[in-house]
């Protein structure tokens, strides 16, 4: 696979080499470690698929992590994956936006890295990717739990607060008091209502958080237009690739950009790209996925205002040549996890 006059407007054109593509599929689980609560649910596992695309002599690999929100199950994903017969260059218009295409486009990106020689940035001609700090998210559970969880963990600069039901406010309290001095941001999950919101929202301030995601339900956020936004809003459900921007207008402040809703790390640049010419304020964030899953995320984090790669963290398990953290944050992979 060839590279030829990429740039991130999504105007790139991809010109492929006379090849027969082959492409498999596998499922993978990760152990987490510890039980990890959202609005929705909890989990023990990170469950993904693993897609790679062989021509013969060289393999590429990409993760993606189908999301039952969306609709997604490791079944329907697996036969999307295995419906496609094209090469890259079809690929943007074959599939939907989703963990499908995720897995595909990244898989075809390290293909292109390991043929040319070179690395993902290289072919994309961007700077090499710098360490970036990520958030760490606590998962949703009693105030008590999540404030020994805010005291564990109160060493790392950015902090994640699972949230999302009728009685956050112990919780935020509590979390607060564990991690006096660390950055707060919220992930509210859709699980507000604009009454809630707004009653909440003086003490999210007065509490020092910087950001609040998804407060309300995507297809029930028209509110946030109408409502005073005393601090950031990041649309995450309600974003997903370029085409959700025209209905963000006037309701959010930000987009968390997720390789699996954009469907890979080619629309993700794009999207990254476009949202920043509207005005919006860019968040990179992940599902709970291993280190291949984070690794093309890492380029698109670059210089956002909040990074949240922190899948790895949670994970009891991982990867060979996982990636990188430490006090400077998440570094960029090693050649030999991806691009």
């Amino acid at each position: 696979m060839l590279l030829k006059n990429f740039d991130a407007s999504g105007g790139g054109i991809f010109e492929q080499k006379k090849m027969r593509m082959q492409i498999s599929v596998a499922r993978d689980v990760f152990q987490l470690a510890q039980v990890f609560t959202i609005s929705r649910g909890s989990r023990t596992q990170a469950e993904v698929l693993t897609v790679t695309v062989h021509d013969g002599a060289v393999s590429g690999l990409g993760e993606c992590v189908p999301y039952a929100r969306y609709g997604e199950t490791l079944d329907s994903v697996t036969a999307q994956i295995a419906g496609f017969s094209g090469g890259w260059e079809q690929l943007q218009g074959a599939l939907p936006a989703g963990a499908a295409r995720n897995a595909l486009d990244c898989a075809f990106w390290d293909h292109a890295a390991k043929t040319a020689g070179k690395r993902v940035w290289d072919l994309l001609g961007l700077p090499t990717p710098r360490p970036e700090i990520t958030a760490y998210t606590l998962s949703l559970d009693t105030p008590e739990a999540m404030q020994f969880q805010a005291a564990q963990n109160a060493f790392r600069p950015l902090l994640k607060i699972k949230l999302g039901t009728p009685d956050d406010m112990a919780r935020l309290e509590a979390v607060r008091r564990g991690a006096p001095d660390a950055r707060i941001i919220v992930d509210a999950n859709e699980g507000w209502t604009a009454e809630v919101y707004a009653d909440l929202a003086p003490h999210l301030i007065r509490l020092g958080v910087q950001m609040v995601e998804q407060p309300l339900p995507a297809g029930q956020d028209d509110m946030l237009a109408e409502i005073a936004r005393p601090l950031p809003v990041c649309a995450d459900e309600s974003c997903h690739d370029r085409a959700s921007l025209p209905n963000l207008r006037g309701k959010y402040d930000m987009v968390n950009i997720k390789l699996d809703k954009t469907g890979g790390l080619t629309e993700a640049l794009a999207l990254k790209t476009q949202a920043i010419a509207e005005g919006y304020g860019v968040m990179v964030g992940c599902m709970v996925g291993s280190s291949l899953a984070m690794a093309p995320a890492t380029i698109l984090a670059q210089a956002v205002a909040f990074t949240d790669l922190d899948g790895p963290l949670l994970l009891a398990e991982d990867r060979d040549q996982p990636l990188h953290f430490d006090e400077k944050g998440v570094h960029p992979p090693a050649a030999a996890l991806w691009g």
